[in-house]
């Protein structure tokens, strides 16, 4: 029996690993790609809230190019010309190893999975293809349409609304901690899936559950 009859999960860095585009080309990078792709995740989400504070919205993948463009300005001996390979990679990232088997299991227990994400309609598509999930999947609800980024409580609304039904009906997924406390507060049932080990924080906007990989969202959910 599942503990929700609808889950939603986050994209990047919850399903899709954000780190895959730069390890991917490793290489070309040099021996600071680690740091590049650190910075880019950072200023991404960055550019998110700031801009979603100030009203003046551009589209993810557009902060995400911007956010490129200064982790690899901000990083000394490495080259520009590594911009094209990234980003080509970043709209194809890996999946993170289980999410198949994990979204498999949920699905034939009966349970609706759908995707709520700050990325804009195109890269999410060219992500979901990419990883081979997209059968699993019932929607992809992407934020694009409100022109707001997460935490703003209209974007967790795309799904209450879509679906019909209350907050407390939905078991949210995502690695990123403040879009728990997000989600927490709209009302969402929230599992965190802190793949890094990162420290608690949000402490008054908990999730009811901490796991290290969507794989614990299996186990916890018997059928």
């Amino acid at each position: 029996m599942l503990t929700h009859e609808i889950y939603v999960f986050d994209a990047y860095g919850t399903l899709f690993d954000v780190h895959s585009a730069v390890a991917r080309h490793a290489a070309l990078v040099g021996p600071e790609a680690r740091r590049v792709s650190e910075i880019w995740r950072s200023k991404q989400l960055e550019y998110s809230w700031v801009r979603s504070a100030l009203g003046h919205y551009r589209d993810f993948w557009s902060l995400t190019e911007e956010a490129l463009d200064f982790a690899l300005a901000s990083v000394p001996g490495v080259t520009s010309s590594a911009k094209a390979s990234l980003l080509e990679a970043y709209a194809e990232l890996d999946c993170y190893e289980e999410v198949p088997a994990v979204l498999q299991a949920l699905k034939q227990a009966g349970a609706k999975l759908a995707i709520l994400s700050n990325g804009s309609p195109q890269m999410l598509a060219s992500a979901v293809k990419s990883a081979g999930i997209g059968s699993l999947l019932d929607d992809v609800f992407s934020v694009h349409e409100l022109k707001i980024f997460k935490t703003a409580p209209q974007t967790y609304a795309l799904v209450t609304q879509a679906y019909g039904v209350d907050a407390t009906a939905v078991s949210f997924q995502s690695s990123n901690r403040w879009d728990i406390a997000g989600a927490t507060a709209f009302g969402f049932t929230c599992r965190w899936i802190n793949r890094s080990g990162q420290p608690e924080e949000y402490a008054d906007l908990a999730p009811v559950e901490t796991l290290s990989s969507l794989s614990g969202l299996v186990a916890a959910s018997p059928r």
